[in-house]
């Protein structure tokens, strides 16, 4: 069964305001950084602001993880996994107001997984099917394609271009886009947040639990990319001190920037 992958969703009106820059050509911006660093609500919040896709590429990895489980497959085995996920076909939807991720199968029958990928289940899984290296390079090549769809053929109501964030980003995925981002913030500051996301607390107890399951996700992974440091080219934006709406500010500072000011 071939790969494939296609955007849809819902469409949604966008206002530009004042200090969001106006996009006249297709727009690509790449978002990385560590667990817990607000990566995806960040992007897809600046995403909603520029008027352009959103890609949450780290839902495409946890979509490929729910089918294994479901199928079976030994995670320990990286040649069965590798070939489950070449035989997953995964249809995206880029609209920042309500990203989906579905599997399809041969009769074209679709299973929505936008909540089925935060399970405890899938999260504790993930890490095991993306470090697989043959994975990493099929998805990797649908991510790419994704970008060029959001960027050639947008949908209704939304400009050319896209902000994609996951990890591989601005390094391996896109190292051409437009802006590309590394987001950041101290450890504590991650875990509380992951924290309160997932447990609905930050006290004591919920970072600690937090902390064994993002520092362990964050060890697996770097063993096959690279998200804590920035490469060459690539602007860091540290969000230790800053709330959720002063981080989307700065990283639409840095596509200010970027863009000259827009025009």
């Amino acid at each position: 069964m071939s790969s494939s992958s296609a955007d849809r969703g819902p469409v949604a009106s966008t206002t530009t305001p004042d200090d969001v820059p106006v996009v006249t050509t297709a727009l690509v911006v790449a978002v990385d950084g560590p667990s817990g660093s607000g990566k995806s609500s960040v992007s897809r919040a600046a995403a909603r602001a520029l008027g352009v896709a959103f890609l949450d590429t780290g839902a495409m990895y946890r979509a490929v993880t729910w089918a294994a489980l479901r199928d079976g497959v030994d995670l320990d085995d990286r040649t069965a996994v590798a070939a489950h996920v070449r035989a997953t076909a995964l249809v995206v939807g880029t609209d920042p107001a309500a990203p989906t991720v579905a599997v399809a199968a041969v009769d074209g029958t679709e299973t929505d997984l936008t909540e089925a990928v935060r399970t405890d289940e899938v999260t504790a899984s993930v890490s095991a099917v993306a470090s697989v290296p043959a994975v990493r390079q099929d998805l990797v090549l649908r991510q790419r394609a994704l970008i060029e769809s959001a960027c050639a053929a947008p949908l209704p109501g939304r400009r050319a271009g896209v902000v994609a964030e996951g990890r591989d980003i601005t390094t391996v995925v896109a190292p051409d886009a437009d802006v590309r981002i590394l987001l950041t913030a101290d450890e504590g500051v991650r875990l509380a947040r992951r924290a309160r996301q997932d447990l609905g607390t930050a006290d004591e107890a919920a970072v600690e639990a937090t902390r064994r399951a993002v520092v362990e996700r964050d060890r697996v992974d770097s063993r096959t990319t690279a998200f804590t440091t920035a490469a060459d080219g690539v602007v860091t934006v540290d969000s230790t001190h800053l709330d959720f709406d002063g981080t989307v500010a700065a990283v639409l500072e840095v596509v200010t920037r970027a863009a000259g000011g827009g025009a």
